[in-house]
């Protein structure tokens, strides 16, 4: 059951597509103060209940313990002090006796303080009481996030050559950047798809631009690639470059379609062309503009984009500029024994702060309001402004689409990456505890930067980071300019990652499947592992396991110099190890605690009894997978069945009953 509480003037963000009347009354759930001070839930959790949710957060799958703030931020190097990171995500689940789901429907800044404060309060505040609370109850966690799903709508399906591997790196500038990529992977028969177009590749920085001097004949380049089985998926970024001349901020300016500085004047911000305006995204018309330039690209060969720098991220404004001028000329003017250091570093960093974000408007429906106010909602918007065009532009086609900032509600248009992470074993354990929170919030195709964004990845990271990504629908290398070059066949050994990648398309048969399904029924793809056993109090506790679909479990090895790890079993289930030699390991494994190897080259997983898991032989392209050959395994003691989701990868015809094919196999004959 789904109840919907008003507060104040919400803004209609439409998270919520599905019309739900509002309640009368009190909330079922907790206590609520909404006046002019500003609005606070609160709910006194029981000594071991659990609470999940949040999508793209910090910290475990639990968030009991912890603080958090929804206000999208570009945040590289994050440890666990940071707040907030590129989305933000309003859903808690709380895993107490009546599962209860939370969605506090704000576009603006909101406070979590669950159990940081006082160990048994959870805490919900912003500065506004202008929302929409959605209480959620259901039988269990899975039912209550299915109905969650199904209210805010249908996730975002790519096309199936997205879910093969991708490499991409800020930097790629020239074709023979891209050929060389290509032609190391096809030499060590490294499985690859598609190769990502960061900044580099446009004329200045421009969205909707091709350096011509670069890439003469670009729709030629595209064609090349395709032919050798790669899809090449360029950047977008949110801002537009303020230049006389440039059609695409000629028609904004002329049809008053940027955001607004206090004196009604177009908002100019520095990002990565130099002085920009941003798009008034929450404008329909604005989102009609601005996606219909996406075909710009489409018609030169291009099928998938990663919108970027969309929270939006701002280097600095004139007007922050001009007082960190207006201060360091005074800093200078004294001694240098008088200048307060701290206060310089302070003003430098607070250049692309959050107070950039007071300082410019959005005029919707007459009304100026502060992007402050509005400020989750941009990324999400700029997501909508592509998926929308996309229906008209290419009705009857998937495209690949996917953005760093987001807001429940983009999810139907786009998927999301986590942001710019680092390569640190702990971002390979938080990109593992944030998959099952993102599925809750309706984000399936997800995924991390594998290695690591920023900071210089080991040979060991990187093996261990692909082994886990080889499960997450969006399976990306990414790396940033001036850190080791992180593409696999620049490592020792690179049969070893050959071997690694491979099993991501030997896995894919199932992996999409799972996807499909998990999409079309409001299900998820990723769960922790009380989702599946409720009544198990180690399973509870669980942090670092996850049950993927519908009968695997994975235990991924996150730490350094470990040869294996220990894992716990809430069921019988069979060990399966992919070997360097092409070869399974199997095991049957009995319910509880075991300690398992694992080397660097091997793939670990876990099939749950009388399951069936569908594989397919190795191939270097999700296009050359032949699956009409599908090797079975699974430990099997009573005749079993699996229902294997198969379509053209492309097109939307998904209720087509031909695409479910019933796999069977039979228990071994004595």
């Amino acid at each position: 059951m789904i109840q919907k509480y008003k507060y104040g003037i919400p803004f209609e963000t439409d998270a919520v597509p599905q019309s739900i009347p509002c309640a009368q009354g009190t909330p079922s759930c907790g206590t609520v103060t909404a006046d002019e001070s500003g609005f606070r839930f609160t709910y006194r959790m029981s000594n071991n209940e659990a609470v999940y949710g949040l999508g793209e957060a910090l910290r475990g799958i639990n968030k009991r313990g912890g603080s958090y703030v929804s206000f999208n931020t570009d945040q590289l190097f994050h440890m666990e002090d940071v707040l907030s990171l590129y989305a933000s995500h309003n859903f808690l689940l709380l895993a107490g006796e009546c599962p209860t789901g939370l969605f506090f429907d704000y576009p603006g800044g909101l406070e979590f303080d669950i159990g940081f404060t006082q160990q048994d309060m959870l805490t919900v505040s912003c500065k506004h009481a202008d929302l929409y609370l959605y209480i959620i109850t259901g039988s269990s966690l899975t039912d209550v996030v299915k109905q969650f799903r199904h209210a805010i709508g249908r996730s975002y399906i790519a096309p199936k050559w997205a879910m093969g591997y991708a490499q991409s790196r800020w930097g790629y500038a020239v074709p023979q950047d891209f050929r060389e990529v290509v032609d190391h992977y096809r030499k060590h028969h490294i499985p690859l798809d598609a190769v990502y177009m960061d900044i580099d590749y446009m004329e200045r920085f421009k969205d909707f631009t091709v350096n011509q001097e670069t890439f003469p004949d670009f729709p030629a380049f595209v064609s090349e690639m395709q032919e050798r089985g790669i899809h090449l998926v360029p950047i977008i970024d949110a801002a537009v470059k303020a230049e006389a001349g440039y059609p695409v901020c000629d028609e904004g300016l002329e049809n008053d379609f940027f955001c607004t500085d206090e004196q009604g004047k177009p908002f100019e911000a520095a990002v990565w062309p130099g002085l920009t305006y941003l798009p008034d995204f929450l404008k329909p018309e604005v989102r009609q503009w601005f996606g219909e330039k996406y075909h710009i690209l489409i018609d030169q060969g291009i099928e998938g984009f990663w919108n970027d720098m969309n929270e939006p991220a701002i280097f600095y404004t004139m007007q922050g500029m001009e007082e960190f001028r207006k201060e360091m000329q005074d800093f200078l003017s004294r001694p240098a024994e008088e200048v307060d250091w701290f206060r310089v570093r302070s003003l430098s960093s607070g250049l692309c702060g959050n107070s950039n974000y007071q300082q410019f408007y959005h005029n919707l429906n007459g009304e100026r309001i502060c992007h402050e106010q509005l400020h989750n909602l941009y990324g999400y918007n700029m997501t909508r402004a592509a998926g929308e065009a996309f229906e008209q532009l290419c009705p009857d086609k998937r495209l690949l689409l996917f953005s760093r900032s987001s807001y429940i509600g983009s999810h139907r248009f786009g998927g999301i990456w986590t942001g710019d992470n680092a390569s640190w074993w702990p971002h390979l354990l938080l990109n593992i505890q944030m998959m099952p929170s993102l599925n809750m919030c309706g984000y399936l195709f997800s995924g991390a930067d594998i290695g690591g964004f920023g900071a210089d990845v080991s040979r060991d990271l990187l093996l261990r980071w692909l082994a886990f990504g080889i499960f997450t629908p969006l399976m990306r290398n990414h790396s940033a300019k001036d850190t080791r070059r992180q593409e696999c066949f620049r490592f020792e050994h690179p049969e070893d990652f050959a071997h690694v990648i491979g099993v991501r398309y030997r896995l894919l048969p199932y992996l999409y499947s799972e996807y499909i399904k998990a999409a079309l029924n409001d299900e998820m793809y990723f769960r922790p592992l009380a989702f599946d056993y409720p009544e198990d109090a180690a399973a509870r506790e669980v942090e670092d396991q996850l049950m993927l679909g519908d009968g695997l479990m994975i235990a991924p090895v996150y730490l350094q110099n470990a040869s294996g790890r220990c894992v716990y079993l809430p069921e019988d289930m069979l060990f399966v190890k992919f070997l360097p030699d092409g070869t399974l390991h199997q095991e049957p494994l009995s319910k509880g605690l075991h300690r398992i190897s694992a080397a660097l080259n091997e793939v670990p997983l876990f099939i749950k009894k009388n399951h069936i898991l569908p594989l397919a032989a190795f191939a270097e392209t999700v296009a050359a997978l032949d699956e009409t050959h599908l090797e079975l395994i699974g430990w099997i003691t009573e005749p079993t069945s699996y229902t294997l989701y198969q379509d053209d990868g492309l097109t939307k015809d998904y209720s087509n009953p031909q695409h479910y094919l019933t796999l069977t196999k039979e228990p071994a004959k004595p």
